[in-house]
C-alpha cells in the first residue's frame, strides 16, 4: 500500500496546474463524429466509429503500458449538460425517475463513463470504439477495464457480509 504523498521507485510526478475548482482537472479532449446531442448514440457501441482520445501534456507519459489492455474505462465531463434536473422523464412519456436511477447525461455532476475497445495508439492519442459523447468533450480519467482485474488481497472472513447489519 502506498502511504500518503509517497512516490515509489520509477514513478514520476508532474507539477499540477493551478486549481480553480474542487481540483478536478481535464487531462485531455475527446474527438467524436457527433456535434449535436440528438446525433449522439444513447450508449456507446463497440462496433461504433473510431474516436480519438487526445491527452494533454504532462499526462501523455501516463499512457505507458496502456497497450497491454484491450478495454478501457473512460471518464469524461459532460460539459454541455444541464445539472439542475433531479427527476427526469427519459422516454418523454410522463413518467419520471430520479437522476441517480438513470444513465442520463443530465446530472448534478455530469460525469460520463464508457467502456471502450482500444484499437490503436498514435503518440498521445488513443483510438477507441464505444464512446457516446459529443466532439470536444473534456477527459477526466482513463483506467484499464476493472473486469480484467482480480482483487490483490486474499479474501478475508466477513467479506461476504459487507453492508449487512
Amino acid at each position: 500500500m502506498v502511504r500518503e504523498n509517497e512516490i515509489r521507485a520509477s514513478e514520476v510526478a508532474v507539477e499540477l496546474p493551478t486549481s480553480t475548482d474542487a481540483e478536478l482537472m481535464f487531462i485531455g479532449r475527446i474527438r467524436t463524429p457527433w456535434t449535436l446531442r440528438l446525433e449522439c448514440p444513447r450508449q456507446g457501441r463497440l462496433d461504433g466509429p473510431v474516436c480519438r482520445i487526445e491527452l494533454f501534456e504532462p499526462w501523455a507519459a501516463g499512457l505507458s503500458g496502456i497497450d497491454a489492455y484491450k478495454r478501457l474505462e473512460v471518464l469524461y465531463w459532460l460539459d454541455r449538460s444541464r445539472r439542475d434536473i433531479v427527476l427526469q422523464s427519459p422516454r418523454n412519456d410522463g413518467t419520471t425517475r430520479g437522476v441517480f436511477s438513470l444513465r442520463s447525461p443530465v446530472r448534478p455532476n455530469p460525469i460520463g463513463t464508457s467502456v471502450v475497445e482500444l484499437v490503436g495508439i498514435e503518440g498521445a492519442t488513443l483510438l477507441v470504439r464505444g464512446l457516446d459523447c459529443l466532439d470536444g468533450t473534456p477527459l477526466i480519467d482513463l483506467k484499464p477495464d476493472r473486469c480484467l482485474f482480480t482483487p490483490l488481497a486474499p479474501k478475508q472472513p466477513g467479506d461476504d457480509q459487507v453492508g449487512e447489519p
